[in-house]
């Protein structure tokens, strides 16, 4: 379905889900230190939206480089204010938080940059001789699926457990044991992303250098 000269990408369906994940995102954020209950079901909502654009990108021929950014940055951002909340909730821990963000931002960014110059529409299309990590990672639908949720539930948990803690399991809270739980896949999604760091730096110097070659043999 060829895009006409009269529609506008920023006005495509998975576009504007894009938009009312960010709306949702900031009304999150509002009340992320006072109201916990709100937080949370803006918060889930603007996950939730997060399948639906990219299903409605593919159903409606709707895939495009600014969708492909815009979701990555509402992704990146929302993870960025949770993390930025629990900086002020477990101070102790701010470090660890500040290292996530870090690896995390800088490595989508740097990938996303590396995928639109090799004519990728978006992030999550990798080369397939690349690192196997990575492309077990991006390309099983399961495996991403599994590392992005148990990552947020993670980070999720923490959050709620400042507020209360939750009916009792094995003599700790709800929310505790599920952050315990989810711990280790952090983890992983923190290695992923410093293996994505690094081979998006590769990547891109290989650009880089294909890129001088072919000035220096005109």
């Amino acid at each position: 379905m060829p895009t006409s000269k009269n529609e506008s990408i920023l006005l495509f369906v998975p576009n504007l889900l894009g938009y009312g994940r960010l709306i949702l995102l900031v009304l999150s954020c509002w009340f992320m230190t006072s109201n916990w209950q709100l937080t949370a079901v803006t918060y889930f909502l603007s996950g939730i939206m997060d399948a639906f654009d990219g299903y409605a990108a593919r159903l409606l021929n709707q895939s495009t480089q600014f969708g492909a950014m815009l979701d990555m940055l509402v992704d990146r951002c929302a993870t960025m204010c949770l993390l930025t909340c629990l900086s002020c909730f477990y101070p102790a821990y701010v470090f660890l938080f500040q290292m996530s963000m870090l690896v995390d931002i800088s490595s989508h960014w740097l990938h996303m940059h590396t995928s639109v110059l090799g004519g990728r529409q978006s992030h999550k299309c990798i080369d397939l001789n690349g690192n196997p990590i990575l492309c077990l990672y991006y390309q099983n639908k399961v495996v991403l699926f599994l590392m992005c949720a148990g990552n947020e539930l993670f980070y999720s948990c923490l959050y709620i457990r400042h507020f209360l803690s939750g009916p009792l399991i094995f003599g700790g809270g709800l929310f505790t044991l599920l952050a315990v739980l989810t711990a280790p896949v952090a983890f992983t999604k923190f290695t992923i992303n410093v293996l994505q760091l690094g081979a998006a730096a590769v990547n891109l110097a290989g650009i880089d250098e294909a890129t001088r070659s072919r000035k220096s043999t005109d």
